[in-house]
């Protein structure tokens, strides 16, 4: 399937229909579906569409602009402003299908893009739910580190390399790879690398770089159009991301409601933790008893999908 997002950027995406569907005339709540970060819809969005379209909705996994097969003439580029557009644009795909009730569409998202989907919702009442998997604010993981941890300093090493880094690009008419989160050495300074994860995986590595290794480098989780499992990012990407901060109107979602749902040992875990407590009315944090991050992307056994079905079904009335 191929829409439009207001910037006239084509996108492409799977769509997945209830064998239950047979009335002509027969409506039905849909649910648009992106992410992870750097992840196309035949990885974890695509499993989520498919298991949801099995439990009566109508749903829609996408490629977010410059990703995966999706348009937009730079490749492997993220913006927290057209990524969030782009749930809107799927938006408004679904909802002029003619088995689709336009006044029940909701949102889910994985990691990264639950942060677009939240944001979508934040200027966009069409989306009446939303629920969310190991979220992610990308904005604030970008611009300030885990948990926040960089400092003042760091945060300005930072912006200093990415704008050297645009002088590079402008004269060589291209754009460099490089990572969206730019971690830092022991001794303070940057670490630069134009590969998401590492190939092989090194011997004592961090736990959660392990994790997002066993699930997009191999045979679990890998897609060669995915920039997780094959690339890099651009290596400017993060500009965006210090400049667009994400979640600041989280409250204007309610009275529309919110499913937050988080492994109880995801690294990630306060990023919906802290959501739960900025949001209005009609939220829930719903955590996976021993489960981390990368879990809730293909573990079946793990992912709450009967607390989503019931979610939606209770909410896309």
């Amino acid at each position: 399937m191929q829409f439009k997002n207001r910037y006239g950027i084509t996108l492409v995406g799977d769509l997945y229909q209830p064998k239950s569907l047979q009335q002509e005339h027969q409506s039905s709540a849909a649910l648009v579906l992106g992410g992870p970060f750097g992840a196309v819809k035949e990885q974890s969005s695509g499993l989520y569409a498919q298991t949801l379209a099995e439990r009566g909705f109508i749903t829609l996994a996408f490629d977010s602009s410059f990703t995966g097969e999706s348009g937009g003439d730079v490749r492997n580029v993220a913006s927290p402003d057209i990524h969030t557009e782009d749930f809107s644009a799927a938006v408004d795909y679904i909802g002029l299908l003619p088995h689709v009730d336009r006044n029940r569409i909701g949102a889910m998202a994985i990691c990264g893009l639950s942060g677009m989907a939240l944001t979508a919702a934040t200027s966009d009442s069409r989306i009446k739910a939303v629920a969310t998997a190991s979220m992610y604010d990308m904005s604030r993981s970008i611009s300030r580190g885990y948990h926040d941890s960089y400092t003042l300093d760091q945060r300005h090493q930072i912006i200093d390399y990415l704008s050297q880094q645009r002088w590079n690009d402008a004269a060589q008419g291209n754009f460099a790879t490089g990572l969206h989160e730019i971690p830092f050495d022991e001794q303070g300074q940057l670490i630069k690398s134009d590969k998401l994860l590492p190939d092989p995986l090194p011997i004592n590595a961090n736990p959660v770089m392990a994790a997002f290794f066993m699930y997009y480098k191999t045979t679990r989780g890998f897609h060669p159009r995915s920039i997780n499992s094959t690339t890099a990012w651009t290596a400017t990407t993060s500009m965006s991301f210090f400049a667009f901060p994400m979640m600041s109107q989280i409250a204007m979602i309610a009275p529309r409601p919110i499913l937050l749902i988080a492994g109880e040992n995801a690294h990630s875990r306060y990023y919906s933790e802290d959501i739960y407590r900025l949001a209005g009315q009609s939220k829930e944090l719903f955590i996976v008893p021993e489960a981390d991050h990368v879990d809730l992307y293909d573990q079946v056994e793990k992912i709450p999908f009967d607390h989503i079905e019931k979610f939606f079904k209770t909410h896309l009335i």
